[in-house]
């Protein structure tokens, strides 16, 4: 599904492509977008993939693909959401420099072993550093490692090895390794932009700030829509 922000700003021939998990996601970076839309800018198309790095991964190769064969590939997409902070509070925005797959591999008598110490595979993607750099300077966001995991982290051990694995992790989320793995197939960029709803470790749901983290995307998003619009893969 896209959404339109307003007539001629989201339309199918947009260079790039937003990726949500959910509609709520999706709604606030059209929210944010709208606000700075105008008829003439170039069109960004922003779509919910589904929860999780297999569905974001299958629905973004989908829209991917439906735009090229339309003539009008994208050139960037854009993994995008709430999740959980390592040491961020609530409505801090992130961006990545790296976008790992924290659980993929094999558990060893010695420890976790990535698949790419096993011979095969990726489990990190690496947007363009001058990318990076424009969206955090336009939106004021930390940069890190975002991670992607398959379960969401529930507990403070948990939440210990993976930053002890991740030194650099600023926030787990679960879209933008499968997201990436479908951009890199296609000859696109990527770059993933989170907001934080809560702290990754012991689940609280009343510690949670959904409405929070989602009007901070819907901010950044209206901050970085000149970056994105006008980034070149060079």
């Amino acid at each position: 599904m896209v959404v339109q922000a307003e007539e001629g700003l989201l339309t199918n021939t947009a260079h790039v492509l937003v990726a949500t998990a959910v509609p709520a996601e999706r709604d606030a970076v059209a929210r944010g977008l709208r606000a700075v839309g105008t008829a003439d800018r170039p069109a960004i198309d922003v779509v919910a993939v589904g929860v999780g790095p297999a569905a974001a991964a299958a629905s973004t190769a989908t829209a991917l693909t439906k735009a090229a064969l339309a003539g009008h590939p994208y050139t960037l997409v854009v993994s995008a959401g709430i999740g959980g902070g390592f040491t961020a509070p609530p409505g801090t925005v992130l961006v990545a420099d790296a976008i790992t797959a924290a659980d993929l591999g094999a558990e060893t008598p010695e420890g976790f072993v990535p698949v790419t110490e096993l011979g095969f595979g990726t489990v990190t993607h690496r947007p363009p550093a001058s990318l990076v750099r424009d969206l955090a300077a336009r939106t004021g966001a930390t940069v890190g490692t975002v991670l992607t995991v398959s379960t969401v982290t529930g507990t403070a051990d948990r939440a210990a090895l993976l930053a002890q694995r991740h030194p650099g992790a600023v926030a787990e989320a679960m879209e933008g390794f499968g997201v990436a793995e479908a951009a890199a197939a296609h000859g696109a960029a990527v770059a993933e932009i989170r907001t934080v709803s809560n702290a990754v470790g012991p689940r609280d749901r009343a510690a949670w700030r959904i409405g929070d983290a989602l009007a901070a995307l819907a901010d950044a998003f209206g901050k970085a829509a000149p970056v994105l619009e006008s980034w070149k893969n060079t």
